[in-house]
């Protein structure tokens, strides 16, 4: 896992709660396995989303908005292509619907894809799953596996090998 850029597929960085946890716990074990992490909440200057946020409600807002937005996506995009390995946080009732896309994304550039689901509520279609059977099968057929507590973050890693 040593050199390894780890893309961090994410809801948390919209929350104080989660972008601690995503920087107290999760870039840490990330990190200590050799791996460089990838935040796509890094890569925004929190300045430029409050200007907009502080425009007056109108179509200026909404063309600043629908720019950056597209630049986001388009940042983000590149950066999976640039990263070797997903790891993707699941928590929620439903798998966040942009963490989602990028797992498909992902699964579709052969990346290798790491689920966390520290999350306890069900969220499955049925009761063979974890999460969303379409997110789950994207994750398990890149060679990859689900999570449920951080320490196993270090096992799971060093038992995955990349999907061919």
């Amino acid at each position: 896992m040593s050199g390894k850029r780890i893309y961090l597929a994410s809801p948390l960085g919209f929350s104080e709660a989660g972008t601690q946890f995503i920087r107290q716990v999760l870039v840490p074990e990330l990190n200590r396995l050799g791996a460089q992490v990838v935040n796509p909440f890094d890569q925004v200057d929190p300045k430029r989303i409050q200007a907009i946020s502080a425009m007056p409600a109108g179509a200026a807002r909404i063309a600043a908005w629908r720019s950056l937005n597209a630049e986001i996506g388009k940042m983000n995009q590149d950066s999976i292509d640039g990263c070797d390995i997903i790891f993707a946080v699941l928590d929620g009732v439903d798998v966040d619907s942009g963490t989602a896309s990028e797992i498909g994304y992902a699964y579709a550039k052969q990346k290798l894809i790491l689920g966390y689901r520290g999350d306890f509520r069900l969220s499955s279609d049925n009761g063979g799953g974890i999460v969303n059977l379409q997110v789950e099968h994207f994750i398990r057929a890149s060679g990859g596996t689900i999570v449920s507590k951080a320490a196993e973050i270090a096992g799971a890693f060093a038992s995955l090998a990349p999907k061919k």
